[in-house]
């Protein structure tokens, strides 16, 4: 063969120079469109367009309910002119807050109100049922819309918004000095990577994550933390934590008075967090196995040997709760039966319904994902932020710009909010994994997420489930997260607790307005749907962790321990190795 002539591994070679001038493209092209996939948008606007272009039902029926909003518009113009007291033709939806203010009732700004909410009502119609068009489409589309509506409000504008003037005569302009102020520092604070302002008033290790504890086990991806017991005697069984990897795990461990973690340990239990490392470009090659293995597996061993002969409560928090989903369906597989029991807080199994969320998800937005992880080696914390802003836009978006730019003022700074600042990196191929095997696949629903060569079956789950949905969860919504029920046979304890993602489980006693509803579905028992569920469920008021923590006592040996003399096992190769909240936390 002449040197001349090409290789089988040179074609190779050379289609994978291809791929990488994709990617390269498709990364460069992600700065501009703030990582949005500009081809799974056009994708959907046109498939709506062109099947809109030929439903001329539909399009008489938006004919007909446009002539209609124009025609309550110029009815309450008119009732308006002349009386103070003509109810507004359409409210806001549940929720939306926008126009709740007095000054919105009197001209011309109800007017303008009135306008954007028929125009926007007329929006929500026209791009919902057009017939034929792709669910996922229509979702893109609708999504798209909303933004667009939102972003061009009369609230937003401070020349529309009667809230916005009256505190610029009330302060003769000294709010929009102050707004362009907090503007300024805002940008400035951003431009160098500095968290938001008042978050500097809770650092970790002083005002947050301060649950007294000790380090016991340490690998490239985990801290495994054993915090101190407060009582004289503990439960037999401890509880071992897995949080989420795309968060810090002080969310279970705020102020003192809201830790989760805090809490658990002076119900007296022996309690168990991991802290998961803050990848970095090297940490690129990571999967969902090393996540399994470093993680679930290595922290599982670490408790069994620190409480030898002792069964374990196991608890997943979010994606972390999905982990520990599959690493129990994998140990039911392998006849591992060191569980005592699985709490999923927030944590989905099947992907078909997982909200919202899903419209940054589909092939082309995949390509672009992967493109821009792939150039870096990690999910940047400020591209997963701008995704969720994106989901409650006013809640999270305008709302504050109008408070804190237009009328000059800042909201204090709380825990929860802090927290959430301190955002992690996710690696390029553990993500993609999660993205395509779950979101995309959902293969861990169909039973094909596979672990050492088999699958790792939720109905393999044989030991108690206790499960938390929250009501206004847009990450991981709760009929998703009720879908439990129909993959594992076990009995399922499942919760319905007021709040959103975080907040939601945030939910310590004494919290005034929370409640919650609670059912349990014993083993073999036929299921129920999510709406028979609600109609049918216990309704209580106060915090869902009252709940959990006598659902964990049943489940717990009736004899005490005494306390530990030490925290780990330094004999057995656990030795204390700092002082919680150890050092993977602090990483940037």
């Amino acid at each position: 063969m002449s040197p001349q002539t090409p290789t089988p591994e040179d074609h190779g070679d050379k289609d994978e120079s291809f791929r990488v001038a994709d990617r390269v493209w498709s990364a460069q092209r992600a700065r501009f469109s703030g990582g949005l996939s500009p081809a799974a948008l056009a994708l959907a606007f046109i498939d709506w367009s062109v099947h809109l272009a030929n439903a001329p039902g539909k399009q008489m029926e938006l004919a007909m309910k446009g002539g209609k909003a124009a025609a309550l518009f110029a009815s309450h113009a008119m009732a308006a002119a002349t009386s103070r007291d003509d109810p507004p033709p359409v409210k806001a939806p549940a929720g939306d807050n926008r126009f709740d203010a007095e000054e919105w009732g009197r001209l011309p700004y109800s007017l303008w109100a009135q306008g954007f909410l028929l125009g926007q009502q007329w929006w929500r119609d026209a791009t919902t049922g057009v017939p034929g068009v792709t669910p996922h489409h229509e979702d893109v589309v609708s999504f798209t819309t909303r933004q667009i509506l939102d972003t061009i409000s009369p609230s937003n504008n401070p020349m529309t918004n009667p809230e916005v003037i009256a505190r610029t005569i009330g302060t003769g302009g000294m709010n929009l000095v102050q707004g362009f102020q907090n503007w300024m520092e805002d940008a400035a604070r951003l431009a160098d990577g500095r968290p938001p302002v008042g978050a500097e008033n809770f650092v970790v290790g002083r005002d947050v994550a301060v649950t007294s504890g000790k380090v016991v086990y340490r690998n490239d991806l985990i801290e495994l933390i054993q915090y101190a017991p407060t009582t004289g005697t503990v439960r037999a069984e401890p509880v071992l934590i897995v949080p989420a990897w795309i968060m810090k795990y002080y969310i279970l461990d705020l102020s003192p008075q809201n830790s989760l973690i805090r809490w658990l340990v002076g119900q007296g239990y022996t309690v168990f967090c991991i802290s998961w490392s803050n990848p970095t470009a090297e940490d690129r090659d990571l999967g969902m196995e090393d996540y399994r293995k470093l993680g679930v597996m290595a922290a599982l061993d670490a408790v069994s040997t620190i409480v030898p002969g002792q069964k374990i409560h196991a608890t997943g928090y979010c994606l972390g709760g999905t982990l520990l989903s599959v690493a129990a369906a994998s140990m039911g597989c392998r006849g591992d039966d060191r569980l005592a029991s699985v709490t999923l807080l927030a944590a989905q199994t099947d992907f078909t319904e997982p909200g919202e969320l899903a419209l940054f998800i589909d092939h082309s937005q995949m390509h672009m994902l992967e493109s821009m992880m792939w150039t870096r080696g990690y999910l940047s914390a400020d591209q997963m932020a701008g995704a969720f802003q994106m989901l409650r836009a006013n809640d999270l978006v305008w709302s504050r710009r109008i408070r804190e730019y237009l009328m000059g003022e800042r909201a204090p700074m709380i825990d929860l909010m802090a927290w959430n600042a301190d955002a992690t990196r996710m690696p390029y191929r553990m993500h993609s994994e999660y993205l395509q095997k779950l979101y995309l696949d959902n293969e861990l629903a169909a039973g094909r997420f596979m672990v050492e060569g088999r699958p790792a079956s939720l109905q393999n789950i044989r030991v108690p489930l206790f499960v938390v949905g929250t009501e206004r969860d847009h990450v991981a919504p709760w009929q998703s997260v009720y879908k439990i029920h129909y993959l594992s046979g076990a009995e399922v304890t499942f919760v319905l607790t007021s709040g959103g993602h975080n907040a939601g489980i945030v939910s310590e006693p004494g919290r005034p307005r929370r409640r919650y509803r609670v059912a349990t579905k014993q083993a073999g028992v036929t299921c129920r749907t999510s709406e028979q569920w609600a109609e049918e469920s216990n309704r209580k008021d106060g915090s869902w962790w009252l709940e959990w923590g006598d659902w964990l006592a049943t489940r717990s040996s009736p004899e005490l321990q005494p306390v530990p003399t030490a925290p780990g096992a330094p004999e057995q190769g656990y030795p204390a190795l700092a002082e919680a909240p150890g050092t993977y936390v602090l990483q940037c």
